[in-house]
C-alpha cells in the first residue's frame, strides 16, 4: 500500500460522515459490550451530534469561509504574469464522453481558468494525475476553445502538483504564475509554488456564497455536508503543510 493510498484511506476514515460516525459507532460498543456504559452514550452521542452539527449549513458556512484567505482576482487590475496554472480536483468516468471527464469541482476551476486565458491571452498548464490532466485539456479545448500548452500528468498531490510542475515553467522561463485552483485550497497551493520561487497570483474560485436562506440555514442536509468536509480536509492540509515546514 503506498503512501497516497494511506493518505486516501485515512481521509475517508478521519473525515465526515465516516469519522464522527466512527465515534458513534465506537460508543456504541462501548455502551453495549462494556461497563463503561455512559462513556459509551457520551461518546456516541458526540459522535451523532458532530454529524448533525457538520451536515448544517450554517457550520458549513463558518467553515468554508475560515479557510479562504484571498480575495477574488480583479482581471481589470492584474499584475503581470506569464502562465497560468490550472490544478486538478479529480476525474470521473463519463459514458458520455467516451472516456474521463473532470470533476465538478475541476471543471469549476476550468471554465475559471478559460475565462482568464481569455482576458489575459496567458498560456495555460494544467496539473494532475494522468486521467485528470488528460481530461482537463481535453475538456479546456473542446467545451471552452482554450488551447492548453503544457500538461504535467504526474502529480497525485497539491506538492507534487507544485514540484512536478515546476521544471515545465522553468524551462519555459516562467516565474510569475497565475495559480487557479479552490478558494480553500488556495493558501496550501499558493505556498507550495512559491516556496519554489514562483510569484504566484491567487486566483480562486468556488468562493464562499450564502446558498441557503433563512431557517434552511439550521436545517442539515448533504451538499452542506459536503461543504463541512471540504473544509476539514483543507484545514487538515494545512496543519501538516505547516508541520513539514518547520521539520
Amino acid at each position: 500500500m503506498d503512501l497516497l493510498t494511506v493518505k486516501e484511506l485515512l481521509k475517508s476514515l478521519v473525515l465526515p460522515p465516516a469519522g464522527p460516525l466512527v465515534v458513534a459507532i465506537a460508543g456504541l460498543a462501548l455502551f453495549c459490550v462494556t461497563r463503561w456504559r455512559r462513556a459509551g452514550a457520551t461518546l456516541c452521542a458526540a459522535g451523532l451530534l458532530a454529524l448533525w452539527l457538520l451536515a448544517m449549513p450554517i457550520i458549513a458556512d463558518v467553515l468554508g469561509r475560515a479557510g479562504e484567505r484571498y480575495p477574488a482576482l480583479d482581471l481589470k487590475q492584474m499584475p503581470r504574469a506569464d502562465a497560468i496554472v490550472i490544478l486538478a480536483a479529480g476525474a470521473r468516468a463519463a459514458a458520455e464522453y467516451g472516456g474521463q471527464a473532470p470533476s465538478v469541482t475541476t471543471l469549476q476551476r476550468l471554465a475559471y481558468g478559460a475565462l482568464i486565458a481569455r482576458a489575459t491571452q496567458l498560456p495555460i498548464l494544467v496539473s494532475g494525475t494522468g486521467q485528470e490532466a488528460a481530461a482537463m485539456q481535453n475538456s479546456l479545448q473542446r467545451d471552452f476553445g482554450v488551447p492548453v500548452q503544457w500538461v504535467e500528468s504526474h502529480s497525485r498531490d497539491t506538492q507534487e502538483n507544485a514540484q512536478m510542475s515546476a521544471p515545465i515553467l522553468r524551462n519555459a522561463k516562467i516565474t510569475s504564475i497565475v495559480l487557479v485552483t479552490s478558494a480553500n485550497h488556495m493558501s496550501r497551493a499558493a505556498a507550495e509554488f512559491r516556496a519554489l520561487g514562483f510569484t504566484v497570483i491567487p486566483a480562486p474560485t468556488g468562493m464562499w456564497a450564502q446558498q441557503e436562506q433563512q431557517w434552511r440555514r439550521w436545517v442539515p442536509n448533504a451538499d452542506a455536508l459536503k461543504r463541512s468536509q471540504s473544509a476539514l480536509y483543507e484545514a487538515l492540509g494545512d496543519t501538516v503543510q505547516a508541520f513539514r515546514v518547520r521539520q
